[in-house]
């Protein structure tokens, strides 16, 4: 199924809404979600995840791909500390697995994620974004983990997610020293696959969102969940893995009509663009 234009109408979706966290739209196959709290630089509570969470739980049918933006300056500033309430141990343990849970749907949910990131990308909100697959980031973008100036630890799986990206000890490097690191490092340490001008990337992000969409269903499917697992396996369970979702994906009536048209010189080839 192939995506509709850049050009489709940006349409609500109020009953995936949630009035002063997030907004919910719809343009062509793609669902956009904005966090909306420009006030508080994007700043993340327990409404906002959860709202998250219902989005990627209910993705309309005719979704092919999900874009995570922030409104205004930043795509997120972190952790609300305003609304962080006193808890005991058991409840600090299952609030933090609460936004594991929405994490992981989004991260392991029906469609790609593809994030845009401005500004403050800190705390929670880089948690956020490492639940997605692919990300933009705007030359303004910065990282931190100031969780240790805090007097806290991070809750929102950034122990699991970020040292498969930039290992145990340059994480270990942002929360003990506060260190962050800019678009352009980020870039090279994997934070981001995409640095673009700032203004630029909601475009570019949506252009990365309706050409994941035009993907085969399968092929996506494979990529945000087989792929992940596959990398963790052992080298044996890994190429077994990889060769049962090979066979399920090219016996898809999608994927041989992709291929004849491909043979059949209807598809286009790949080409470099510098």
């Amino acid at each position: 199924m192939t995506s509709a234009p850049s050009s489709s109408p940006t349409v609500p979706l109020p009953h995936l809404s949630a009035p002063g966290c997030v907004e919910a739209s719809q343009r062509g196959a793609v669902l956009i979600a904005t966090i909306s709290r420009p006030e508080k630089r994007n700043a993340l509570n327990d409404p906002t995840i959860f709202a998250l969470e219902k989005i990627a739980s209910n993705v309309p049918s005719d979704v092919r791909a999900i874009l995570l933006t922030g409104k205004g300056d930043n795509f997120s500033a972190g952790l609300d500390l305003s609304e962080l309430s006193e808890r005991d141990v058991p409840q600090g343990v299952r609030h933090s697995m609460s936004w594991h849970r929405a994490l992981e749907r989004l991260q392991f949910g029906d469609v790609p994620v593809v994030a845009v990131l401005q500004g403050a990308v800190i705390g929670g909100g880089l948690e956020l974004a490492l639940a997605s697959h692919v990300r933009v980031a705007e030359a303004n973008a910065y990282y931190a983990l100031p969780e240790g100036q805090r007097g806290i630890y991070v809750g929102g799986g950034a122990s699991v997610r970020l040292p498969r990206v930039i290992g145990i000890d340059r994480m270990a490097d942002m929360m003990l020293t506060g260190r962050t690191y800019s678009a352009t490092e980020g870039l090279q340490l994997g934070l981001s696959q995409y640095v673009v001008d700032n203004g630029k990337g909601f475009e570019k992000g949506l252009e990365l969102a309706e050409k994941i969409s035009n993907n085969a269903t399968i092929t996506n499917f494979a990529v945000i969940h087989a792929l992940p697992k596959i990398a963790e396996h052992d080298r044996g369970g890994g190429f077994l893995m990889e060769a049962l979702m090979a066979g399920i994906a090219q016996g898809e009536p999608d994927a041989k009509e992709r291929v004849r048209a491909f043979l059949e010189k209807r598809a286009a080839k790949v080409q470099h663009k510098a």
